[in-house]
């Protein structure tokens, strides 16, 4: 019987695996191609509100640093977030309103870190600002 029950561990954990790569597909490909194709033809990409945030935060140079390569990034992060978030919701076997609170903490712990760990590989990039009297790279 205990190996039977390892299997049954096994096979749930592939399903989730598969709902997280479908999730994760669709995200990205829904926020790459009709998300984004909106936003450049409506407004310029600085006044997205996650370039905005990173370019703003870690004071990266504008004139130095490639914005649709960071659009670009941005979409597979958030697509990350809300697939990974999604499965361990759906794994829950708690009450909704329980799931809804895990959820929201997930999404704003993901959010804060993710973004945190971008920003911190863009200024190592060498993106950031230089301040006066220090060199350029």
């Amino acid at each position: 019987m205990n190996e039977w029950s390892f299997l049954l561990e096994r096979r749930i954990a592939m399903e989730n695996l598969i709902y997280f790569g479908i999730v994760f597909i669709l995200v990205s490909l829904v926020y790459l191609l009709f998300i984004n194709k909106r936003r450049l033809k409506k407004e310029s990409i600085k006044q997205m509100g996650e370039v905005s945030y990173i370019v703003g935060k870690f004071k990266l140079d504008q004139k130095k640093i490639n914005l649709k390569s960071i659009v670009i990034t941005i979409g597979f992060i958030n697509a990350f977030i809300i697939g990974f978030v999604s499965m361990i919701v759906a794994m829950i076997p708690l009450q909704i309103i329980w799931q809804f609170m895990i959820g929201f903490a997930l999404l704003f712990a993901l959010v804060y870190s993710l973004y945190e760990i971008y920003g911190r590989i863009l200024i190592h990039k060498g993106w950031g600002r230089t301040e006066k009297g220090k060199k350029d790279k």
